[in-house]
């Protein structure tokens, strides 16, 4: 075999693997540019996910309930529900969908946080999970970085 096919053969191999690793390995917190609609309508009440801690199935079938948002009447006009569900499935993750498509279900959040007992999460100032800002000092930037993290007594 001559040198530059084989050196293609490896270099297209390696662009493959590096490719498919790439999702697994992305860090779904890191930040999209928030869009200044969705923090003023969605950050009223919690933290400004960031987009691709859900699949884009999951943020659309969460926009299309929002009538019934956790328990919540999150209910916004057509045209604001039309752009936020079509700005977070277009920064949506690829990860499969949690359960309920609630991100503390997910996978990636439970291996984030294994470490964290259940005793921690019924603190008074944590309270659920799904409350970040408690332990997450930046989570309202969409900043979930280890260094920021204070988790109360």
């Amino acid at each position: 075999m001559r040198p530059a096919p084989l050196m293609l053969a490896l270099v297209t191999a390696f662009t493959f693997i590096g490719a498919a690793h790439a999702d697994k390995d992305e860090n779904p917190t890191s930040r999209a540019p928030l869009l200044p609609r969705y923090q003023q309508e969605c950050a009223a009440c919690h933290v400004p996910y960031p987009p691709r801690l859900l699949p884009a199935e999951s943020w659309q079938r969460l926009m299309q309930n929002l009538p019934h948002h956790f328990g919540t009447d999150a209910s916004l006009d057509a045209a604001t529900t039309r752009q936020l569900s079509d700005w977070l499935t277009a920064h949506a993750g690829h990860r499969r969908a949690p359960p309920q498509d609630r991100i503390t279900r997910s996978s990636w959040f439970l291996h984030e946080h294994d470490e964290i007992g259940a005793s921690t999460w019924q603190r008074a100032a944590i309270k659920s999970p799904s409350n970040c800002a408690a332990c997450h000092t930046q989570a309202d930037q969409g900043d979930f970085n280890e260094r920021f993290i204070r988790i109360p007594r």
